[in-house]
């Protein structure tokens, strides 16, 4: 088995779980009784924080030897907080344990990107051959979690959950490489660590990146947490959402593997303003409850919106960061994707559930217009010229 296809089955091992955790943990929270609102507020909380613990889980990681111990030791934690979920001590419980689980497996895949990314450049294979391998596990985890919640009960998505984390554990040990942190040279201390994330945030030009990256991705949070509420609004059953959902994963899956010389062609910059213009197209049109055929279209063009603004934001990071502080880099692009500025999103997603339905997509095309803004000032930024 190649080192790629291995890394590969380590993402599937981390997407078989959100792709159960994205679209049907609302669901499971309404089973338990929650609102809109709510739901809205607990997913929100660990996105709000995420800006400060995804760095600061970088920062621990890089204090290991081995960049897979603290994928372990976070997937195994990760599965002992899934499990607690299922105690029904009611809202501030479950707030409280989705906060510490949210915040760990979010942050697998930005550092597992750290050893990826390394890996591709050196052993001259396409990042998004394994990537998208974990896309694909996601599709099947759309599928096969959307027909269990439809044929038996919300609460098999938790058990679904906890399985995935734990495999997410174990694969981190077998499949991921023993990689180093700190290949030839001493381990950083933490001041040292510390001081590499303090110049990324300074960085003008690695700000604006990611910033721009992570409003056009922050808007999919209407999308993530109220697309299978609203659909079944529409009539739409619950096995149909994991085809829809599906069918977006399936148009990044075939881009992550057959369009890596056309992505090269494009650029990361032009690839950002793709996928935001994609976006704002997308949640326009959503926010109207087109009809079921016209939603086959519609997701197609997640293809842009997230696996091209993705792409984009990943080789944004590694062109304005360095080898010292590349995890920290990559954890605060995804702090701020999936983090600050998608909670901050997904509390108004909430709300704007509860209040309009569908029409809360409109939020998110308004954020896609301010993240194509910063996207076209990147054009400025010298370091990120063809060399």
């Amino acid at each position: 088995m190649t080192p790629a296809v291995r890394m590969g089955l380590y993402y599937g091992a981390i997407f078989i779980g959100t792709g159960a955790s994205s679209p049907y943990l609302p669901v499971w929270f309404e089973h338990r009784g929650l609102s809109g609102a709510q739901i809205g507020l607990i997913l929100s909380l660990p996105m709000l924080a995420r800006a400060f613990t995804a760095p600061l889980l970088a920062v621990w990681a890089d204090s290991f030897r081995l960049r897979r111990t603290a994928l372990i030791l976070m997937g195994a934690a990760v599965a002992g907080l899934f499990a607690l979920m299922a105690l029904p001590f009611g809202f501030v419980w479950w707030a409280v344990v989705w906060f510490a689980a949210s915040s760990m497996f979010s942050t697998l895949s930005p550092l597992t990107d750290v050893i990826v990314l390394r890996r591709a450049a050196r052993d001259g294979f396409n990042y998004g051959w394994p990537r998208g391998i974990g896309s694909a596990a996601f599709i099947v985890a759309n599928l096969v979690v959307g027909w269990l919640v439809a044929r038996g009960s919300p609460e098999l998505v938790l058990v679904w959950m906890v399985a995935a984390a734990s495999l997410a554990s174990l694969g981190a040990r077998l499949l991921l490489p023993p990689d180093e942190v700190h290949e030839g040279g001493p381990m950083a201390g933490a001041a040292e660590r510390f001081a590499g994330l303090t110049g990324l945030l300074k960085d003008q030009a690695f700000m604006t990146a990611v910033v721009s990256a992570g409003l056009i991705q922050s808007a999919h949070a209407f999308y993530y947490s109220f697309s299978a509420l609203s659909w079944k609004q529409q009539g739409i059953a619950e096995s149909m959402t994991g085809v829809l959902w599906a069918v977006g994963v399936a148009a990044e899956v075939l881009f992550l593997w057959f369009m890596e010389p056309w992505r090269r062609a494009v650029g990361p910059r032009r690839l950002l303003v793709l996928g935001g213009a994609a976006a704002l197209v997308r949640w326009v049109a959503l926010a109207f409850s087109p009809p079921l055929w016209l939603l086959f279209p519609l997701q197609a063009l997640h293809v842009l919106s997230y696996a091209a603004t993705f792409l984009a934001s990943l080789q944004l990071v590694e062109r304005l960061a360095t080898p010292r502080n590349a995890s920290a880099a990559q954890a605060i692009n995804s702090a701020l994707s999936g983090g600050v500025l998608a909670g901050l999103a997904t509390i108004a997603s909430g709300w704007l559930f509860d209040r309009h339905g569908a029409q809360g997509y409109l939020l998110m095309a308004a954020l896609c217009i301010a993240g194509l803004i910063g996207a076209v000032r990147l054009y400025g930024v010298r370091r990120l010229d063809p060399v």
